[in-house]
C-alpha cells in the first residue's frame, strides 16, 4: 500500500464539524476523534514540529482517515463516544471500570422496610440512594444506618421465618420488627430519618429528634428520651467525620495528574452535600497531550458510555476547551442543567486542590509500584536467561481436601502486576480423588484448548506450582496441542518448604534453577505462586462449602421448602432426621406414610 498522502487529503478536507477515524495499513482502527473544524483538527497531526513522541508514533502508522460529517459539535461528541465504546481503539483513552455502581435500596411500601445493598437494574419499586463509588462505601453507610437508626438489613426469607430476635437485636443494631418488638409507626419514623440521612438532611433529623426527646421527657418516658439523645449524639459525631461542600447539592470533583509513566484520574463524589466516597482510576492514555485533553475525553466517556448518574455540578482540576459542548450534552442526558466548572472559590476550591493532590499522590504510588514490578520482570529475565523480558506470566495450582471439591486456579501477571480480570478457576470433574496430575492435566487442557480456538492471550511463561510430575503434565498438554513457544517453569518448594528456598524446574534442559533468596525475580515468582495458591484455595473452600451446606432433603421428590422447614422444626437437624425411623418421620403433620418411606430410603441409600 502507498504511504498516506496527508497533503492531498488535507487539501480536500471540509471545515465542518464531525468525527475522524484513523486506520492502519491492515484497516484496523488506531484512533477516533471529534472536531468542531475537521480541517484544522486533523491538520494539527501533520504539522512539521511540536508533536509529542506518542502522537508521532500514531501518525507514522496512519494509512487512511475516514471522515463522518455531523450537524454540530454536540452530535460529533456523541458519535465519537459511541464509536469508542464499540471499537475501543488503542490510541484513545480507555476506561477499564465499566461495571455498574452500587446503591442503597429501601422498599418503603412494606410495613417494616429493610435497607439493603443494590447493584444492577432498578426494577423493584422503592427508593434508591446513590450511586456510591464502591461496595465498601455502601457497606460503611449501611453500618452507620444500623448503629443510629437500627433498621433491619436482613433478606426477606430470613425476616419472614423468625420466631425470636436475632443477634442484631441483642447488640442493638436492629429493633426486631420480625417479631414485632417495635410498632409500625415508630419503625416508620426510623426509616424516614434514615432516608433523610441519605439525602443529606442530618440537621433537620436532629431538630426532629430533639423535639421528640423533649416530648418524651415531659411525659416522664426517660428511657425513650435517652434513646433519642443517643441518636442525636451519634448523628453529631457522624457529621463531624463527614466532609460537606456548601452544606447541600450534588457534585463530582475530578483531578488529573500526568507523568511520562501514566495518568491518574481521582474523583470525589458528593451527594446531598455529603462526601460518599472517592475513586482513583488509571486509564490507558496514548496521545492526549495535556491534563485538559485527558479530562475532556474522560468526562465524555465516563458520563456518556455507561448510563451513570450525572450530578448538577462537575468540578475539574483543569479548564476544559470544549466545556460548552460537554455541558450541552450532559444537560440533555440528565434532563436538567449541568455545570462544568474550573474556576471555583471557597470550600469548592479547597476540595478541588485536595482532589488534585490525591491524584498526584496516587499516580506517584502507582508509578513506584510499576517500576518495582518492572524491575522484578527484568530480574526474572536474567535469572532464566531469556532473550526478551517476559510480558505475561500465568501460574496454575490445584486445591482440594482429600480429593473433595478439586479446583484449579490460573492467575495472570503483567507489567502492571496481578491482572485479575484474566484470572480463571476450573472445577475439576471426572478424575480420581486426590490425583493432582490428572487434575492439572484437565485444567491445562481446558485453558490451552481455548487458546488454540483464539480465546484469550498466550503467556510468555507458564508457571506450575509443583514438582517434575506436575510440570510433565504441562509439557504433555502443550505438545499435544502443538504449542511450542511457551516457556514452562515448575516451582518446587524444596525439602524445607521455606520461602526463599524454592527451586525452579526447567523441563527444556531437565535442570533445576537456583535463584538467590534476595533476588527480585524470585520475589516475583513467590508472589505469583502465592497468589495462585490463594485463588485456588478460595475457590475450593467456596465449592466445598456449597456442597456441604446443600440439604440432603432438597433432592427428595415431594419435599419442598415448606416440608423441609416442618421436618427441621420437628427434628432440629438433618442428623436427627437421618436417625429417625419411618414411624417417627410420619408424625410430622405434612408427611404421609408413603412420603416418610421415601425420605427414609433416600437418607439411607448410601449406607
Amino acid at each position: 500500500m502507498d504511504p498516506f498522502n496527508s497533503k492531498e487529503f488535507l487539501a480536500r478536507l471540509t471545515k465542518r464539524p464531525g468525527v475522524y477515524q484513523m486506520l492502519d495499513a491492515a484497516g484496523e482502527l488506531l484512533y477516533i476523534g471529534k472536531a468542531k473544524n475537521l480541517k484544522n483538527r486533523v491538520s494539527s497531526y501533520f504539522r512539521s514540529s511540536g508533536l509529542t513522541t506518542k502522537t508521532e508514533a500514531l501518525v507514522a502508522k496512519i494509512a487512511d482517515i475516514e471522515i463522518t460529517i455531523t450537524h454540530g459539535e454536540t452530535e460529533a461528541l456523541l458519535l465519537e463516544q459511541n464509536l469508542i465504546k464499540q471499537y475501543r481503539p488503542p490510541y484513545n483513552i480507555l476506561l477499564r471500570d465499566d461495571k455498574s455502581y452500587p446503591f442503597i435500596f429501601i422498599n418503603d411500601a412494606e410495613d417494616y422496610p429493610s435497607v439493603t445493598f443494590h447493584r444492577g437494574a432498578k426494577r423493584r419499586k422503592g427508593k434508591y440512594f446513590g450511586p456510591f463509588p464502591s461496595g465498601t462505601a455502601v457497606r460503611e453507610t449501611l453500618s452507620i444506618l444500623q448503629k443510629i437508626f437500627q433498621i433491619r438489613q436482613c433478606d426477606e426469607s430470613f425476616y419472614k421465618n423468625r420466631s425470636r430476635p436475632c443477634l442484631q437485636y441483642q447488640i442493638k443494631r436492629c429493633t426486631a420488627p420480625c417479631v414485632e418488638l417495635i410498632d409500625k409507626q415508630q419503625y416508620g419514623y426510623d426509616v424516614k430519618h434514615a432516608m433523610m440521612f441519605l439525602e443529606g438532611k442530618s440537621t433537620k433529623i436532629m431538630s426532629e429528634l430533639a423535639r421528640q426527646m423533649e416530648a418524651a421527657a415531659v411525659s416522664l418516658e426517660f428511657e425513650k428520651a435517652a434513646q433519642f439523645r443517643d441518636q442525636i449524639q451519634s448523628l453529631q459525631h457522624t457529621q463531624e467525620q463527614q466532609a460537606v461542600i456548601g452544606g447541600k447539592g450534588n457534585a463530582d470533583i475530578i483531578g488529573c495528574a500526568m507523568s511520562p509513566g501514566g495518568v491518574c484520574i481521582y474523583q470525589m463524589f458528593v451527594r446531598g452535600g455529603r462526601v460518599i466516597g472517592t475513586k482513583a482510576l488509571f486509564p490507558k492514555v496514548a496521545i492526549e497531550e495535556t491534563q485538559a485533553d485527558v479530562l475532556s475525553a474522560f468526562v465524555a466517556q465516563w458520563y456518556l458510555s455507561a448510563n451513570r448518574e450525572i450530578p448538577e455540578s462537575v468540578i475539574c482540576s483543569h479548564e476544559l476547551e470544549d466545556v460548552e459542548c460537554l455541558e450541552e450534552v450532559l444537560t440533555s442526558r440528565r434532563g436538567a442543567k449541568v455545570e462544568i466548572s474550573f474556576n471555583v472559590r471557597g470550600d469548592r476550591a479547597g476540595w478541588q486542590r485536595l482532589t488534585q493532590t490525591n491524584a498526584e499522590q496516587q499516580l506517584a504510588n502507582q508509578l513506584a509500584s510499576k517500576k518495582n514490578i518492572y524491575n522484578r520482570f527484568l530480574s526474572l529475565q536474567q535469572n532464566l536467561g531469556l532473550d526478551e523480558i517476559p510480558k505475561r506470566l500465568e501460574c496454575f495450582d490445584i486445591s482440594h481436601s482429600s480429593g473433595e471439591a478439586t479446583v484449579a486456579s490460573c492467575v495472570v501477571f503483567d507489567h502492571n502486576g496481578p491482572l485479575k480480570t484474566d484470572y480463571r478457576r476450573f472445577n475439576i470433574e471426572g478424575v480420581t480423588a486426590g490425583d493432582d496430575y490428572a487434575a492439572m492435566h484437565q485444567a491445562l487442557t481446558r485453558r490451552f484448548s481455548r487458546l488454540k480456538k483464539g480465546e484469550g492471550k498466550k503467556p510468555d511463561i507458564l508457571f506450575i506450582d509443583g514438582g517434575k510430575g506436575q510440570v510433565s503434565q504441562a509439557v504433555d498438554v502443550l505438545k499435544t496441542l502443538d504449542i511450542f513457544d511457551i516457556q514452562v517453569i515448575g516451582i518446587a518448594k524444596g525439602v524445607t518448604r521455606k520461602p526463599g528456598l524454592e527451586t525452579l524446574i526447567n523441563p527444556d534442559t531437565n535442570q533445576e534453577i537456583m535463584i538467590a533468596a534476595d533476588s527480585p525475580g524470585l520475589h516475583l515468582v513467590q508472589h505469583i505462586r502465592d497468589e495462585s495458591h490463594r485463588f485456588a484455595i478460595t475457590g475450593h473452600r467456596a465449592r466445598r462449602g456449597k456442597a456441604r451446606t446443600k440439604s440432603k432433603l432438597e433432592n427428595i421428590a415431594g419435599i419442598g421448602p415448606k416440608r423441609r422447614r416442618e421436618l427441621l422444626k420437628h427434628f432440629g437437624s438433618i442428623p436427627s432426621i437421618e436417625s429417625a425411623s419411618i414411624e417417627e418421620i410420619k408424625k410430622v403433620s405434612t408427611i404421609s406414610t408413603a412420603l416418610a418411606e421415601d425420605i427414609y430410603a433416600a437418607l439411607h441409600s448410601d449406607q
